[in-house]
């Protein structure tokens, strides 16, 4: 027999709902916590004139047709940051589901201790190592603030 609790907070508000329950394009993007041998992640700040300029987000992309998480990861941190990585050294840690005004962000998460090259800017952005506990204190899009608290009790 099924039992219930409390209402959780937030689970009572309709206008959350609706916009969620609204059809929206949904697009896929991936994401990497790359993780040092120090425990600090890497993060890179969005360049002027991409969206959301400025904001420090968890490298990654867009999936290209046909493309597997894994391969369209491997293949983005490669043009982003010209490392090696390979797609069995990407653990799925968590994703994001984030409704934006004209589309919804899917974002799976993985992290990844093991790669080969040295992880520089190619497009343009600035890259920060960055100790856990202080990946708050970097403003982010929407989207990324959630994982913040899965990569915290991570690590």
């Amino acid at each position: 027999m099924p039992t219930t609790g409390p209402e959780p907070e937030g689970c009572d508000d309709p206008a959350l709902s609706a916009k969620l329950a609204t059809p929206a394009r949904v697009v896929t993007v991936v994401a990497a916590a790359l993780i040092d041998a120090d425990g600090r992640v890497l993060l890179a700040r969005r360049p002027p004139g991409k969206a959301m300029a400025g904001l420090w987000e968890f490298p990654g992309g867009k999936l290209h047709p046909d493309e597997t998480p894994e391969a369209a990861l491997t293949r983005e941190l490669a043009e982003e940051l010209g490392i090696d990585l390979r797609p069995a050294c990407l653990a799925p840690l968590t994703f994001a589901s984030h409704r934006y005004p004209d589309f919804h962000l899917l974002m799976p998460l993985y992290a990844a201790r093991n790669w080969k090259g040295t992880p520089a800017p190619r497009e343009g952005q600035e890259l920060a190592w960055v100790r856990v506990e202080k990946l708050a204190d970097y403003p982010m899009p929407p989207a990324d603030v959630p994982l913040v608290a899965m990569l915290r009790d991570l690590l």
